[in-house]
This record gives structure tokens, C-alpha cells and sequence, in this order.
């Protein structure tokens, strides 16, 4: 098998996450070992490397090679991180909440198989929900598109000197600024624009 290539931090075994830190684990096989997250990229090397040497790895697949036992290994492996009571309490409330979510997956998985019918009736209803969406989004697009072509109309025959059906502060003169994009938005709930302005 060819040798696994590093990640972006420059050492094997360490990826940079989103907050700033560095996250540190070792595989062995199926085997996936965290290691904690650290706050530079070479904490997280030197942690790694100190766990490679108890899984009796191989020097080659380590970061640093200047140290030649267990010991020195673990003398510059930066100490674990120091678990608050917090912490803890953090950690359980998720790992609850875990089991919730777990057992809710269990639950539902289990009501679908005894009860294909229903299954079969949500999903016929969410096709319709949608369909009928679709159908009224494209429906207020085509009356959006009549109403802006109209106001449209109305403003051409003002400007070339004639007379407007529409009354000067009547708000169909608005409608010259709708939007006929073709983009829809699926949160859209069809309010106009100008609702704001009464």
C-alpha cells in the first residue's frame, strides 16, 4: 500500500479545523484513535508521534524522527488537555442527546416498516405540497410579469405625451419594479414589495 500522503498541516495524522485549532488521530485499520485538538500543528504532531510509538509503529510513518524510545517520545508530547467539570457536563448533555437521536432514528425506522401505507401517504403528500408550490410561485410570476408590463405600458404613453388610465398616486405605478426573475424563492410567500409602504 503506498504511503499515506500528509494533510494540509504538514504532518501525517493532523488536520487543521475551522476554528484555528489542530486535531490530531492515528488509524489502525479499523481502529480510529483521537487524540485531542491542540493549538499549533507541531503539539499535534508531537501527540500523534507519542501515540505511534504505543502502537509500536514504525518510525518511518512518524512526523519527527530525533527521538529513539518511547520515553523521549512521550517527554515532548505536549500533556493532555485538562478536562473541567464543565467539560464533562457538556459531554454528557451531548452524549444524551445522542441516545435521543439514535433511538428517535430507531423508532421511526421501525414505525416505517410496519406501516408502508403511511410512509406512502407523506410522501405522495410532500410530492403534491410541492407541486402545488411550484405551481403558485409560477402563477404569481406570470401575474408579477402582466402587472409590470402594464405599468410599463402606462409610463411609455406618458413619456411620449399622452394619458395614463392610472391615477397619479395610484400604486400600480409600483409594479414598473417588480421582479419577473425566473429565479424563485422557495421561502417566498408572495407578499409584494410595497406591502410595507401603507
Amino acid at each position: 500500500m503506498p504511503p499515506r500522503r500528509r494533510s494540509a498541516s504538514g504532518y501525517r495524522g493532523v488536520r487543521e479545523r475551522l476554528n484555528g485549532g489542530f486535531y490530531a488521530e492515528i488509524r489502525s485499520g479499523d481502529l480510529r484513535l483521537s487524540l485531542g485538538t491542540y493549538g499549533t500543528a507541531h503539539e499535534a504532531a508531537r501527540a500523534f508521534d507519542a501515540a505511534a510509538w504505543r502502537l509500536g509503529r514504525p518510525r518511518r510513518q512518524m512526523n519527527f524522527q530525533d527521538f529513539y524510545t518511547l520515553q523521549q517520545a512521550l517527554d515532548v508530547a505536549p500533556p493532555p488537555r485538562v478536562n473541567s467539570a464543565q467539560d464533562r457536563a457538556e459531554h454528557t448533555a451531548w452524549q444524551r442527546r445522542l441516545l435521543v437521536a439514535q433511538e428517535d432514528e430507531r423508532v421511526m425506522a421501525e414505525w416505517r416498516r410496519r406501516h408502508p401505507e403511511d410512509v406512502a401517504y407523506e410522501q405522495g403528500y410532500w410530492a403534491r405540497r410541492r407541486e402545488e408550490d411550484t405551481r403558485r410561485r409560477r402563477e404569481e410570476r406570470l401575474d408579477r410579469r402582466r402587472r409590470k408590463a402594464l405599468a410599463s405600458a402606462q409610463a411609455d404613453l406618458v413619456n411620449a405625451g399622452g394619458s395614463s388610465f392610472f391615477i397619479e398616486e395610484d400604486e400600480r405605478w409600483f409594479d414598473i419594479w417588480l421582479s419577473t426573475s425566473d429565479d424563485t424563492n422557495d421561502n417566498d410567500d408572495g407578499a409584494d414589495d410595497w406591502s410595507d409602504w401603507d
